[in-house]
């Protein structure tokens, strides 16, 4: 959409199917996680073009993000935590910061950039945005995709 290259989008049932048909040449391109590609990349079996984060990403960290030619461009995958409507705002309170502690643990930062992603505590204010501007984002994507219901 940002760049109008028009990129032909082949349904995969996986991640691991798709990069066996990168490594074998029968695609030319396609978009993957670093936990399922790294291994891939370490070996010179694919080589990557650039990173759809931001910024670089430290194990790759001479592989620019595509923002350096499409400003403005960033697509990263991320989790959260939600809790139904109506909870007390003191427990909402207590949730976050319980959980960001464990963020903050070198352990599990550790652990997280093993997988090839790092810990993003936030506040649930902070969250709440994230939220409604990747809804806004994402929705703008699907809108000029033409994508319809099924």
């Amino acid at each position: 959409m940002m760049t109008g290259l028009n990129l032909v989008h082949v349904p995969y049932r996986g991640e691991a199917p798709a990069l066996t048909d990168i490594i074998g040449g029968q695609v030319q391109v396609m978009f993957c996680t670093p936990l399922g590609s790294l291994q891939y990349i370490k070996t010179d079996k694919v080589r990557p073009l650039a990173v759809t984060s931001a910024i670089r990403w430290d194990d790759l960290p001479d592989i620019p993000p595509v923002a350096d030619a499409v400003p403005g461009y960033e697509s990263s995958s991320w989790q959260g935590i939600g809790a139904p409507r109506g909870t007390p705002p003191d427990v909402i309170g207590l949730l976050n910061r319980e959980i960001n502690k464990v963020l903050a643990e070198p352990s599990f930062k550790t652990r997280f950039a093993e997988l090839g992603t790092s810990p993003m505590p936030v506040t649930s204010r902070e969250f709440g945005a994230l939220l409604a501007a990747e809804t806004e984002k994402w929705g703008r994507v699907v809108k000029a995709s033409g994508a319809k219901p099924g």
